[in-house]
């Protein structure tokens, strides 16, 4: 019996030895990998690519609640859309920019001061401190309440001129004269903050004390036996180990500020204050307010790309490169 090895080369490489086996495909190995995860990309393809390549799609047309029928058939007007949103000179131009600059301060506000708050409750709590787990849980019913009971609770405390805010600022503590308007005018961006800064930082809370707790003990006690202060032990011990968590904390905590609409959409309604107009609420009011679909569309194409650009350059700005591990 002649053997496969014994075989003229074209032959034998064309069958390969008896004991070896066919290495299984890539697909086949990770075939219980593709099942798994094929839900969610389901999931993400229905719930955000499609409605994103549509609105992308809309933002080149002119639909109206004229057209908005037949919506398929809305008259393409090419980048006219896109050049209205970015003229500075322009009506819709002049408030989007507006708008986006009043966006950027708000985010930089409540994003530091809910940082300020979790880093600082975080470093507390994790502390032997009395009624610690009491504590925890407290801080933690902001975030666990419906977003719309805890901003409406705002809005009633501010809405009333002799509502609660008013009252232990004229009467209580004397700091105000006067009675003002909370929800319209200037102060409407004050309220808009005091309601975000409340319903948001136990998220920061959280993600912080996450942090927090996988500190070995052991660093903090060789610290105090070096005789390193809380200050130094915190900007040169806890600031470090902490800082994957800080860069995801900052960048999630940035976007969702950026987007966010449920809180000023319960506070003001369908057209918020000018002083008080963010970028969300305002693509909003071109959409379904205005019933300009395809500058709403166009606006919220503008805000995407800008994000997505700022978050690259947060995070090529923030990782840890392969030189600096060296």
């Amino acid at each position: 019996m002649t053997r496969i090895t014994d075989a003229p080369p074209d032959v034998a490489a064309s069958h390969p030895p008896l004991h070896e086996k066919p290495r299984p495909s890539l697909l086949a190995g990770n075939r219980l990998a593709y099942l798994l995860i094929a839900p969610a990309v389901i999931a993400e393809l229905l719930i955000h690519i499609v409605p994103m390549l549509l609105g992308l799609w809309v933002a080149f047309t002119h639909l109206t609640q004229i057209n908005i029928r037949n919506w398929t058939r809305a008259p393409f007007v090419g980048l006219d859309n896109f050049i209205a949103g970015l003229d500075p000179d322009g009506p819709i131009g002049s408030q989007l920019y507006t708008s986006f600059f009043r966006t950027t301060v708000y985010v930089i506000i409540v994003l530091g001061a809910c940082w300020a708050l979790g880093i600082a409750s975080a470093v507390f709590l994790s502390s032997k401190v009395k009624g610690r787990a009491f504590l925890r849980t407290f801080f933690l019913i902001p975030w666990a309440m419906p977003a719309f009971v805890g901003t409406i609770a705002w809005a009633f405390m501010f809405n009333q001129r002799d509502g609660m805010v008013n009252k232990i600022l004229v009467d209580d503590l004397g700091v105000l004269d006067e009675r003002p308007f909370w929800l319209i005018g200037e102060n409407s961006f004050f309220v808009l903050i005091v309601a975000s800064i409340w319903q948001m930082w136990p998220f920061a809370f959280l993600m912080l004390l996450a942090a927090m707790q996988s500190i070995p003990g052991d660093v903090f006690e060789a610290a105090s036996l070096d005789g390193a202060s809380l200050w130094r032990q915190f900007r040169s011990l806890i600031l470090p180990m902490i800082r994957p968590t800080n860069i995801v904390l900052l960048l999630v905590m940035g976007l969702f500020l950026f987007n966010q609409f449920s809180i000023p959409y319960v506070l003001f309604g369908r057209n918020s204050p000018e002083p008080a107009r963010l970028i969300s609420p305002l693509i909003y009011e071109h959409s379904f307010v205005n019933w300009n679909f395809g500058l709403g569309s166009a606006v919220s194409a503008l805000l995407l790309v800008v994000l997505f650009v700022a978050s690259l350059f947060y995070i090529h700005l923030v990782m840890p490169r392969k030189n600096d591990d060296d």
